[in-house]
């Protein structure tokens, strides 16, 4: 039976608590966002003592299961004021899933006197090992430092110098399965959150333990129907990998452009999945087109990019930063977007957000548009906290206060993804109502059968994206596997394989609601309830010239989903009995 660890900064003391009956499948989003739902204040100080931060797995953690061993972590976001889970993959997860560890919580604040920590979690229990010698360093030197103190066969979750400076776009970098530390647990801050815990990394250590079944005949069986549909339906995504998504996006006019103000990018392509693909292969050396960014993965959506001597610059690059980091800045290379995706990463910086803040500084003045030189100058203040960096690495509703703009990409404090709302109407509705603000991967509704312009069905196509969302995060499975699974019941029957305890995709649902119910609920109550409905003016009232579209979804309707958000979950069934686990 898996456990969850309650660690006390303070005392540097931690306990043990298993999760029993249905318990078992208590994973992922549903795991922090209700246990910070039910324990955090909701007016509290993100970066203060009472909130706490999350690292959960989800059921199928440490199997075989492809895609199936993702990382959430949950907080009280210091970027946005409410809940907040942000979720990677890598193979953090996966190693807790084989120690048999469901979530480690970080609670309450390390005295004054005591310096920085690495908590090294492993068989023999938690351990608290002084780090002071790690501070300001990047988090690629970070990593190798941990991979020499602990060796190559850990899982870890760090965080850059921005977390160290509690930065309000810093993210969590956890290593993939080569122990390349740039799987991002990015949105909403949370690398603030743990540098405010002073806490540099979690290195989690299993030895050799593999993961027991309730039956794991019938496991491997349910596993197998999955293996050959996942392969067939995966291809574009192990040639192209997310950057497909440049070309889809730039056709109906939501493709980041310049601070948002156009949808599609004149030079696409060059840097779209075909110009991506073809200079990785050209290049060669240690550049990969495809790669899984975690053991078994058959979906392999990654990429190792390389310089033109082959070496490695980063892996990866994807959709969100080719959008974020390209388009959106006017920058049309290739290499400079891997450069200034490296710089982010190695500062401990959410990409999306950090180029969202630098779009507006651009349009600003600050700098040109397309200078890439210019991007990356500012990137090396953060480092030094020079202030041009501590405001591009504070995020862009931050930046548009500095600068006095009224055009921010942003709901909720947070930058939008890589999708315009106003030509992608659906995925606007998600920004608009979902607790997690302005996050693509909470509801995405880019597969949506609905056209992206129409603006009947985007509350409905929004809607399920979220429940789904919902039950993917809490399950700890990678958002591309649901669209090759032959039926959905699939998930709930691997479910009781893995752990006997019976499971419907009915009760699935019935928890999706209830947690996406108590969510909703905590930003009420910690005061940004209201402005999740609240969209930039600019997106409601500026046409995008590339489509022709104002985001005009009807505001009854945005706001009756959000009322139906709030209220969906309250005749669920309950899954999950929280009660043991305080």
């Amino acid at each position: 039976m898996d456990k969850i660890i309650r660690i006390d900064m303070a005392t540097r003391t931690a306990r043990e608590i298993a999760l029993t009956g249905k318990n078992c499948y208590l994973g992922g989003r549903a795991l922090t966002s209700g246990c910070i739902a039910r324990e955090t204040p909701p007016s509290c100080d993100p970066l203060g003592r009472h909130n706490t931060l999350i690292f959960a797995a989800g059921p199928f953690a440490g199997t075989p299961l492809s895609s199936g061993s993702r990382l959430s972590i949950g907080a009280k976001s210091p970027l946005t004021g409410g809940i907040k889970e942000s979720n990677a993959g890598g193979v953090t997860a996966l190693v807790m899933g084989r120690l048999g560890i469901r979530a480690v919580f970080l609670e309450g604040l390390p005295l004054p006197e005591q310096g920085w920590q690495v908590l090294h979690v492993s068989p023999s229990g938690v351990r608290f090992d002084p780090a002071d010698d790690l501070c300001g360093l990047g988090v690629y030197e970070k990593a190798e430092r941990l991979v020499q103190r602990y060796g190559s066969h850990v899982g870890m979750s760090l965080i850059g110098p921005a977390g160290e400076m509690r930065l309000l776009a810093a993210g969590i970098a956890n290593a993939d399965k080569d122990g390349e530390p740039s799987r991002f647990s990015g949105r909403g801050g949370l690398g603030a959150v743990m540098g405010s815990k002073k806490v540099h990394a979690l290195v989690f250590e299993a030895g050799g333990k593999m993961p027991e079944y309730a039956d794991k005949d019938a496991f491997d069986a349910l596993y197998r129907t999955l293996v050959k549909p996942i392969r067939d339906n995966s291809a574009i995504y192990r040639k192209y990998g997310t950057a497909a998504a440049v070309d889809v996006t730039g056709d109906f006019g939501a493709l980041p452009t310049r601070n948002f103000s156009r949808g599609s990018f004149e030079k696409a392509a060059d840097i779209n999945a075909t110009a991506l693909y073809r200079c990785i292969e050209e290049r060669g050396g240690e550049g990969r087109h495809s790669h899984a960014c975690m053991p078994g993965c058959i979906v392999q959506c990654s990429n190792v990019f390389a310089d033109a001597q082959g070496k490695k610059v980063c892996s990866p690059v994807e959709y969100e930063n080719i959008g974020m980091l390209g388009s959106n800045l006017g920058i049309a290379s290739l290499d400079d977007i891997a450069r200034l995706n490296r710089m982010c990463n190695d500062l401990g910086l959410d990409t999306i957000e950090t180029g969202a803040a630098l779009g507006v500084m651009m349009e600003q003045g600050v700098c040109a548009f397309g200078d890439a030189g210019a991007a990356a100058a500012i990137l090396e203040q953060v480092r030094d906290g020079g202030p041009l960096g501590r405001i591009a690495a504070s995020g862009a509703v931050v930046a548009g206060h500095i600068y006095g703009s009224s055009r921010v990409p942003a709901a909720r404090g947070q930058a939008f993804a890589a999708y315009d709302p106003r030509s992608m109407k659906g995925m606007g509705v998600t920004y608009a109502t979902s607790s997690q603000g302005a996050d693509h991967t909470s509801g995405s509704t880019l597969r949506a059968k609905t056209a992206q312009t129409s603006v009947t069905g985007q509350l409905e196509e929004s809607c399920a994206a979220q429940e789904w969302s919902m039950i993917m995060d809490m399950l700890g499975i990678c958002m591309f596997m649901p669209g090759n699974l032959p039926s959905r019941d699939v998930l709930a029957e691997l479910a009781v394989a893995r752990w006997g305890v019976p499971l419907t995709l009915d009760d699935l649902y019935g928890a999706a609601r209830a947690a996406l119910r108590e969510e909703n609920l905590f930003n009420d109550a910690a005061g940004v309830g209201a402005a999740l409905r609240a969209l930039p003016e600019f997106v409601l009232e500026e046409r995008n010239p590339d489509s022709g579209q104002v985001f005009d979804i009807p505001q009854e309707g945005v706001d009756g989903l959000a009322r139906s958000l709030r209220e969906e979950g309250r005749s669920a069934a309950a899954l999950f009995d929280f009660a043991p686990l305080a």
